[in-house]
């Protein structure tokens, strides 16, 4: 068997729980242009809040990124991530119930692994998820929008612009024309928690998708931009608090 006919799998870059039997995990996925150290300070606050204790944290790099696999041979599409995503969590072997948290571009693959496998995510916890409509994607003035976020992108690494992972994660996952129905379809629990300062994610287009699954989605607003700040995070706690207790 050749290098790439091998299993896709993401490399695991943390794996904490405070006790020896969790009751629930959290596997976390980064977004575009970015690795699993993007939640660092959100896992330092987490798994040093005493009422998670019983709570498992994971993280993964995405294909592409950071130490997992990179080749010209891979895509970096939906295809690729989601079976890499699906064959990393079944070696967790996770006895717990799971919960999914995305943030920016990883939104949108764990809204799409939720779709797939129903029983294995109990809930979603979307961190400035890109909620673009198709009408968004043919306008002008989304373009002008996407060229600022890669102007953003490239202040940190100006040479990431010309590779085939960001490339392709741009063309086929961010602006990937099923996204705002994926979210719109959702029959996990999900909870979006978003920045009212974060240009990127089309934050107009949330009363509407809030409107079009008023039964699964639900919303919570911050005084932040798009990362994975600490106004964000803090409010995982209450989710994760009420789950462990129910």
């Amino acid at each position: 068997m050749s290098w790439f006919e091998r299993k896709l799998e993401l490399k695991k870059t943390h794996d904490y729980c405070a006790v020896r039997n969790p009751k629930l995990t959290v596997v976390m996925i980064h977004g575009i242009a970015a690795d699993s150290s993007s939640y660092k300070r959100a896992l330092d606050y987490l798994e040093g809040t005493t009422s998670l204790r019983e709570v498992r944290f994971v993280t993964f790099d995405l294909l592409g990124a950071g130490k997992s696999r990179k080749s010209d041979k891979l895509n970096y599409g939906f295809e690729e991530q989601l079976e890499a995503l699906h064959n990393s969590i079944l070696k967790l072997k996770i006895n717990t119930p799971m919960v999914l948290v995305g943030h920016s571009m990883g939104t949108m693959i764990a809204a799409r692994y939720a779709s797939l496998h129903k029983r294995m995510v109990q809930k979603l916890i979307l961190i400035s998820a890109p909620v673009y409509t198709e009408k968004d994607l043919d306008n002008p003035a989304f373009a002008a929008a996407i060229k600022v976020f890669k102007e953003a992108v490239s202040v940190k690494n100006h040479k990431i612009l010309e590779t085939k992972c960001f490339n392709n994660e741009m063309n086929r996952i961010v602006l990937n024309k099923h996204n705002y129905r994926t979210f719109a379809e959702l029959t996990v629990p999900t909870v979006l928690i978003y920045g009212n300062m974060d240009q990127f994610i089309a934050a107009f287009n949330y009363p509407k998708l809030l409107k079009d699954n008023k039964d699964h989605l639900a919303a919570l607003k911050t005084e932040g931009r798009h990362g994975v700040s600490r106004d964000k995070y803090t409010k995982m706690v209450g989710i994760l608090e009420e789950m462990l207790h129910a």
